[in-house]
């Protein structure tokens, strides 16, 4: 799994112009799943996120969103697996099935939820439109080593 996470102070989620999710402090995380992800690869994300230290506290990133008691906006975006190393459009082969990687998806969501997290989505497969105050900006890219074996 792939994620770009993005400390934010506000940020929210758009589809057809009705705004259907939104958070305050917290973390905008952008999530990809990709061949060959499953449970490991996604507990593996669930506690990197929860614990990210990125939250200052007397001047250094000392806190968690969990510490700070703030939310999680998780988007999903299958585009963080293309590839445009050869020619000028991405190649998406890397990223997992659509319905498979919306279980997926769906499964990262109910983890982070079951250990505390407040957690708001998008929606799947929708055209979305994303809003965002980056606080920092403080933006980190996380990817779970080596699929099923993190």
């Amino acid at each position: 799994m792939r994620a770009l996470v993005q400390r934010v102070s506000h940020a929210s989620v758009s589809v057809d112009g009705q705004e259907i999710a939104s958070i305050g402090r917290g973390l905008l995380v952008f999530v990809g799943v990709g061949q060959g992800d499953g449970s490991q690869a996604r507990s593996w994300l669930a506690r990197k996120l929860l614990g990210l230290r990125v939250f200052e506290h007397q001047g250094r990133m000392h806190h968690s969103v969990t510490d700070i008691e703030g939310e999680l906006l998780v988007v999903s975006q299958f585009t963080l697996y293309g590839d445009v190393t050869r020619g000028q459009r991405p190649s998406f082969t890397a990223a997992m099935e659509p319905g498979a990687a919306a279980v997926e998806l769906d499964a990262l969501v109910a983890e982070l939820r079951a250990a505390g997290g407040r957690v708001a989505t998008g929606r799947f497969g929708a055209t979305m439109h994303v809003s965002l105050v980056n606080d920092g900006p403080v933006t980190l890219w996380l990817e779970s080593p080596g699929g099923e074996n993190p």
